[in-house]
């Protein structure tokens, strides 16, 4: 082979090389790109490098065992204390507490004789397409003009998800900021359901639900807000703000009852509610004690969630439910057996099987898992998490994965989990207060 034939033959060897090395490489490059770059790449050439990540995540090993069909519900204490609206769907909030907002001892809660319209639109209610990731700012921007606050989502999202490629902002955040930043009022609840939701329509609020989103196959399954202002009960129908679809249509979107319920229910059922001051009695009204009770709202929840299993078995969603809203029956009443019921009921919801990104969103798995003293299922979650550039930018991962630690007794990487969570959102109250408790003497 002459010196001509042997340069040609290495320069093709280099080029073949480096084109297998690029090749093989693609699929970390690729994951490492910010979300907002990935989402411009067409799905068609980012299915030939990316790897596939797993579709649900990992099932509960060796701790785990059978879990019955029906889970009780222990007994709560009977409430001494006036009732409040819950502040927040979870103590572990990033923000300041919301302030609870006490109901006139006065009032007495009773449902309105008067019959709800067959259908009813909100009017002056207008769509805000949304940035990317950025359903959450988006829609309540959106709800708070109607209001009469002007506020950008821009300008939301700066202050309640710093990175701008942080996949969730959590109900309590939102409302945390109409309560602080506004003056407007704002509480969450969990359990609720579509004759409240008309009810609440039908009076002039528009409600901002949490639910699931399933936009393609090749996406997955994502979490979501929409803004509901209308309903039909001839076409049997919600009408609702989607920013996630506009401006191309405007963002009007419909769901019919049956796709609604199935889509909430993935987040228990859960809305945020915005309202002006001077409207707290309806609101209070509108609610019932079933609603300014949390033990009330959570004991219903679960319940909720145990006759949706009793019915579907399979239903990984409704075990998931279950367990959440026992967690927060266990924070509220300090009893240990609901936290060992809550996490049996999330075994069995892995073991059925969840969506990859269920824990971008929703955090008292960690919670019960954290209480039952079963780290390494916390320290196998967060992992999962950490797979997909998405999950490596929830911040709540690192702060339960540095709760773990600490409870295991290495300060060490708990100190380097809560650190973590702090870059990802420097304003993130709960992780620097875990620091700054490991850093005291």
């Amino acid at each position: 082979m002459d010196k001509r034939s042997l340069r040609g033959f290495l320069i093709i060897a280099i080029i073949t090389g480096l084109a297998g090395a690029s090749w093989l490489a693609a699929p970390r490059l690729v994951n490492l790109l910010p979300g907002r770059i990935q989402q411009r790449i067409p799905h068609e050439w980012l299915a030939l490098v990316q790897t596939p990540l797993p579709t649900a995540l990992p099932a509960p090993q060796g701790t785990a065992v059978a879990v019955p069909i029906h889970i009780a519900i222990p007994a709560l204490p009977t409430a001494t204390s006036a009732p409040t609206l819950p502040p927040t769907n979870t103590p572990e909030a990033k923000a300041t507490a919301v302030p609870t907002i006490t109901p006139s001892p006065t009032l007495t809660p009773t449902p309105s004789p008067t019959p709800l319209p067959v259908a009813f639109q909100i009017e002056g209610i207008n769509n805000t397409p949304q940035k990317f990731n950025n359903c959450g700012p988006a829609n309540l921007s959106l709800t708070l003009a109607f209001h009469g606050v002007e506020i950008n989502q821009l300008d939301i999202g700066a202050a309640l998800k710093p990175n701008y490629d942080d996949r969730n902002v959590s109900p309590h955040e939102m409302a945390a900021y109409v309560n602080e930043q506004t003056p407007l009022r704002a509480a969450i609840f969990s359990g609720g359901d579509l004759a409240l939701l008309k009810k609440l329509v039908a009076a002039g609020f528009p409600v901002i639900i949490e639910k699931g989103l399933l936009p393609s196959e090749w996406e997955g399954w994502m979490g979501h807000y929409l803004t509901v202002y209308g309903y039909d009960d001839a076409a049997q129908e919600f009408i609702s703000m989607d920013t996630y679809l506009g401006p191309w249509d405007g963002g009007v979107h419909s769901d019919s009852y049956e796709t609604m319920a199935e889509f909430w229910g993935h987040f228990n059922y859960t809305f945020v509610l915005v309202y002006p001051a001077e409207r707290e009695t309806a609101v209070h009204t509108l609610l019932t004690t079933r609603f300014t009770d949390p033990l009330l709202m959570w004991q219903q929840a679960a319940q909720t969630a145990q006759t949706e299993i009793d019915a579907a078995p399979d239903d990984a969603f409704a075990w998931f439910n279950l367990g959440t809203s026992l967690t927060h029956l266990g924070k509220l009443s300090d009893q240990p057996e609901f936290y060992a019921n809550a996490a049996a009921a999330f075994d069995q919801a892995r073991i059925l099987g969840l969506p990859r990104r269920m824990l971008w969103y929703q955090f008292e798995m960690y919670e019960a898992y954290l209480a039952n003293g079963r780290f390494q299922d916390i320290f196998t979650l967060a992992t999962a998490n950490e797979i997909s550039e998405g999950g490596r930018n929830v911040e709540e991962t690192y702060l339960y994965l540095g709760h773990a630690h600490l409870a295991a007794g290495d300060m060490t990487n708990a100190k380097i989990a809560y650190g973590r969570a702090l870059e990802l959102n420097p304003n993130f109250t709960q992780a620097q207060q875990a620091l700054n408790a490991i850093a005291s003497p």
